[in-house]
């Protein structure tokens, strides 16, 4: 597809190009299990996306065995490897996509003035050199070669055109120009963008795409601005996550452009339908909650409390909604649903919110669903949706609660008695503690030695009422790396050690000094 020149068809495609597994993954505390990645990625061809970047293959063997293993199952998307511009780098991305029906190095160097001073330490006609050397070698391996200018917006446009012209060169077939740090304006992106492909000589032969983080919260109007200017591609991540203050938020962007074709005609290619299941997916993996105001996939884009707005929304949906719930994949429709409730109503329930479900993890919740409604009078949705995120987080763990019981009160000191199935085998130990969640998790840290430092610990109700299900967030740092986990269980200690031990099986599965074993 040329991209040549300033004006646009009716309806131009801009490619989808997601990162939720690689940068989408950088952001502290979300790292995915092996099992996650390939669940996320087989969510991600569905759904339509055009191009899925698996990873960083050379920043471990556990990267390259998720990227080598994506590659070899996807069909319809390409999928891409990231690379420093390093030899050893592209060479192990190349080995860890070239099973993939349509590969892609994705190669990187920095370009701005600040990078090449005080990073890499090299000068621009260095740089230039590198870029020539690095992209032919990825261009030898595969067809197809992303090459990305980092910290762009922060380039001068005389050398940031130079670079670019060198890279299309050398072979690269997509050009990113990425806002690293956050920094632009949509008038400044969209300018660049413009700017770059009028002054490059050989513009045309390449697709020029836009990565945009949110430091300053405009990442996804930098992206429908660098569309604006040109760009057909857009590398975004679901529900927004990534570095710092995350990257662009795929469903934002492709909702946008959906319910704004008027001013903005493109389109994506994308199934909406899957934005809130795919939402859903992203957020068990890495045990990070979604905001309930988010856009398009939070808790309440689609719910109205005040009474002006439930006025209008009676008299016509338009009047406080521009989109439909249905066309992200969210139902108005709720099922009353309690301890009478049988399997199916239970499966129509959950496939309604958005979740596809085996017949061993359906029967599981049905299970843990049934045991709540013995204990609540009134179970909502966001009950429903908590458990089976937790469900669904924990199916893959080797540390699991069987029992917990607490003695707590005025008179101390608090103890807590515990039970765990750790691979398999069930192990019991008691412990004390200064109040009820230290002796729990002085227990856990018995049975499963660690050197986690908690770093957070955060309770919320999950419905209203005095016997609403606590939502548990906990947070544990271990050399300089952090993970999250949640738990959720009208019962606010059992809640927190579900929500301790999802967070130790994460640095379990990552192979941190942790060891699961039994007390004598």
């Amino acid at each position: 597809m040329s991209n040549a020149g300033n004006t646009v068809s009716a309806k131009d495609r801009v490619l989808i190009f997601d990162t939720t597994l690689r940068d989408g993954e950088q952001c502290p505390g979300a790292t995915m299990t092996f099992e996650e990645k390939l669940e996320v990625a087989d969510m991600l061809d569905m759904m339509g996306v055009d191009i899925i970047e698996a990873g960083f293959p050379i920043a471990s063997d556990g990267d390259f065995e998720a990227v080598s293993a994506i590659a070899g199952r996807i069909k319809r998307a390409t999928v891409a490897g990231l690379a420093r511009a390093i030899s050893a780098d592209i060479a192990r991305a190349g080995e860890a996509v070239r099973h993939a029906a349509r590969p892609r190095i994705h190669t990187f160097v920095s370009t701005s003035p600040i990078h090449l001073q005080h990073q890499m330490r090299k000068s621009e006609e260095e740089v230039l050199e590198i870029i020539t050397r690095t992209v032919t070698q990825a261009r030898n391996l595969v067809e197809d070669v992303e090459w990305s200018g980092m910290d762009a917006t922060r380039t001068p446009i005389d050398y940031l055109c130079r670079a670019v012209e060198t890279a299309i060169k050398a072979g690269a077939t997509t050009i990113n120009l990425p806002d690293t740090v956050g920094y632009a304006t949509p008038d400044e992106y969209r300018a660049m963008f413009k700017a770059v492909r009028e002054r490059v000589p050989n513009a045309d032969r390449a697709i020029f795409s836009a990565h945009c983080h949110n430091d300053l919260g405009l990442a996804v109007a930098n992206s429908l601005a660098a569309i604006e200017g040109g760009a057909r591609q857009v590398e975004c991540t679901i529900n927004g996550i990534g570095e710092r203050a995350g990257n662009a938020a795929l469903e934002e962007i492709v909702m946008a452009l959906r319910v704004r074709g008027d001013v903005m005609p493109y389109d994506t290619g994308i199934d909406a339908t899957y934005l809130m299941r795919a939402s859903k997916a992203v957020s068990s993996a890495c045990s990070f909650p979604v905001q309930y105001n988010k856009a398009i996939v939070g808790r309440n884009a689609f719910a109205h409390e005040s009474g002006i707005h439930q006025d209008g929304m009676l008299k016509h949906q338009q009047t406080y909604e521009i989109m439909t719930p249905a066309s992200v994949g969210v139902t108005k429709t709720s099922l009353v649903m309690g301890k009478h409730s049988g399997r199916a109503a239970f499966r129509s329930k959950l496939t309604e919110m958005g979740y596809t479900l085996g017949d061993n993890q359906l029967e599981d919740a049905f299970t843990r669903f049934k045991a709540l409604a013995d204990r609540k009078k009134h179970v909502y949705d966001e009950d429903i949706e908590a458990l089976v995120d937790e469900n669904l987080a924990t199916a893959h763990d080797r540390v699991k609660l069987v029992s917990l019981t607490v003695i707590a009160g005025t008179r101390g000191p608090q103890r807590a008695m515990l039970k765990l199935d750790i691979d398999g085998r069930v192990v019991a130990e008691e412990a004390e503690g200064n109040g009820p969640i230290d002796a729990v998790f002085n227990a856990v840290k018995a049975l499963v030695p660690h050197e986690a430092v908690l770093e957070l610990y955060d309770v919320h109700a999950v419905t209203e009422g005095t016997d609403a299900q606590a939502e548990v967030t906990v947070r544990l740092g271990q050399n300089g790396a952090a993970v999250t986990g949640r738990g959720a269980d009208p019962d606010t200690l059992v809640s927190s050690c579900k929500a301790y031990l999802a967070a130790l099986n994460k640095l379990v599965a990552r192979g941190s000094r942790v060891h699961a074993q039994a007390a004598e």
